[in-house]
């Protein structure tokens, strides 16, 4: 029997992530994925977003919690749908959200469990399970390092200084959010060239899942709960 799931991402490079990588790995399970993209602040020209312009153009992003929620809700009226989940990044998550208030938690895991639970407890529907990015969707590419510099046809000296920052941290979630040293930024100051939407699934999709769950605990935990379904 095909089961029905739809994601809610934050922007096109997770919903390229979900519909060309994690959507076809998870068919041979009988489960369809289907990107949904939430409603976010305004970005860039349309002709901008058609040319796939480098991902510091992009200005998007998520500006409050109603319209979220709205979309979430709107989403779980399809009583056709096994699940509803979302793939949003904690990296400048607005504090309006459920559970930022009152935000404890000794790690990043602890803390980003914490958010999930209280938005999972806001939205009171059984089939509706979130899932937030530690830090943000390019934690994921930390992963495999000499992916991204094998994609963007980078110097063998970005990637060894993209391999040292890997090595800081016991898995690629933990590099820190600080706003300048956030995984996008530190991807960004080695290639002023990348394209967030367009060059971020393309590295994914070298990295592969296995590898991607082998080294982000808190991405494995979701994926396991996806398989469950």
């Amino acid at each position: 029997m095909i089961r029905r799931v739809n994601i809610l991402v934050e922007g096109q490079t997770e919903e390229t992530f979900v519909n060309t990588v994690l959507g076809p790995w998870l068919t041979s399970r009988e489960l369809f994925l289907k990107a949904i993209l939430v409603t976010t602040k305004p970005l860039g020209s349309r002709s901008q977003q058609e040319r796939g312009q480098p991902g510091r153009q992009f200005k998007g992003g998520i500006a409050k919690y109603e319209a979220v929620k709205r979309d979430v809700v709107n989403t779980l009226r399809d009583k056709n749908l096994t699940a509803v989940s979302t793939m949003i990044d904690y990296y400048r998550l607005p504090s309006d959200f459920p559970g930022m208030a009152n935000l404890t938690g000794a790690t990043c895991y602890d803390r980003v469990h914490h958010l999930e639970a209280a938005f999972s407890t806001d939205i009171t529907d059984y089939r509706f399970r979130p899932f937030f990015m530690l830090h943000e969707y390019e934690a994921l590419l930390f992963s495999e390092p000499h992916e991204i510099v094998a994609t963007l046809e980078a110097s063998t000296s970005a990637g060894r200084r993209l391999t040292a920052v890997r090595q800081q941290f016991n898995s690629p979630e933990e590099i820190d959010d600080g706003p300048t040293t956030h995984p996008a930024a530190r991807i960004l100051d080695e290639f002023k060239g990348y394209r967030k939407a367009v060059d971020g699934a393309l590295i994914a999709g070298r990295i592969g899942i296995e590898r991607m769950r082998h080294e982000c605990p808190h991405f494995a935990q979701w994926l396991s709960w996806l398989e469950s379904l």
